[in-house]
């Protein structure tokens, strides 16, 4: 399925871009994986064809080790950004959703054990799954909360005050290193509660009342 991003009000013609994401920023969740606190955000990216829609089941990849799930708030990029102000990344937001961040983490700590990059483990294809975007007029993006359920249990839940550097410093501060061009996706870090995945689990992820997201793990 070729992806496109699309609002839940409607498609859009922007184009499908690259990810920047962002590693630990929620400090529960540095914790939990033994990693430090960073003292500046961690920036790593996904290609394009990393994207998927989260309406699409996630097919688990083989001979690979375990695939985990990071639940993320994914911030739609509508306008140039380079060497951006804060002020320039509000007007520059076309779009507020969520996102699995999924990981191959046996790899990913196989890697860092190495010392080498992460990206066979993070940026794989189908390694982002995407919701639908809602326009942000009007929502503080300081106090968002995002939730996963997996076969209807709680697993994930946190809140967009417990980042260490909030939606539009981080931003700002991609913009200092890559410029966002319209249709990129920032993902800005997942709260703790993070694990593995399984054939047959059931996904539900919500951000507040604005955004529900369902999708299923196939072998």
């Amino acid at each position: 399925m070729d992806y496109q991003h699309q609002f839940i009000e409607g498609h859009t013609n922007l184009p499908v871009g690259k990810v920047v994401c962002i590693g630990r920023n929620y400090v529960e969740h540095a914790k939990e994986l033994n990693n430090p606190v960073p003292d500046e955000p961690l920036l790593f990216i996904k290609p394009s064809t990393a994207i998927t829609p989260l309406s699409q089941s996630i097919v688990l990849p083989q001979d690979r080790g375990g695939l985990h799930y990071e639940t993320e708030l994914a911030i739609l990029i509508g306008e140039r950004l380079t060497r951006a102000s804060e002020a320039d990344a509000v007007k520059a937001i076309a779009g507020v959703g969520l996102a699995l961040d999924l990981t191959l983490r046996d790899l990913q700590s196989a890697l860092k054990a190495k010392g080498l990059p992460w990206e066979k483990a993070k940026a794989f294809d189908g390694s982002c799954s995407l919701s639908p975007f809602v326009v942000p007029t009007g929502l503080d993006l300081t106090q968002l909360e995002l939730s996963l359920w997996i076969n209807d249990q709680l697993r994930q839940q946190g809140n967009t005050a417990q980042m260490l550097l909030p939606v539009t410093a981080l931003l700002a501060y991609i913009s200092e290193w890559f410029t966002l061009l319209p249709g990129d996706v920032v993902l800005t870090g997942t709260p703790a509660g993070v694990g593995e995945l399984h054939a047959g689990d059931k996904l539900c992820l919500q951000l507040g009342q604005l955004v529900k997201a369902e999708t299923r793990v196939v072998k």
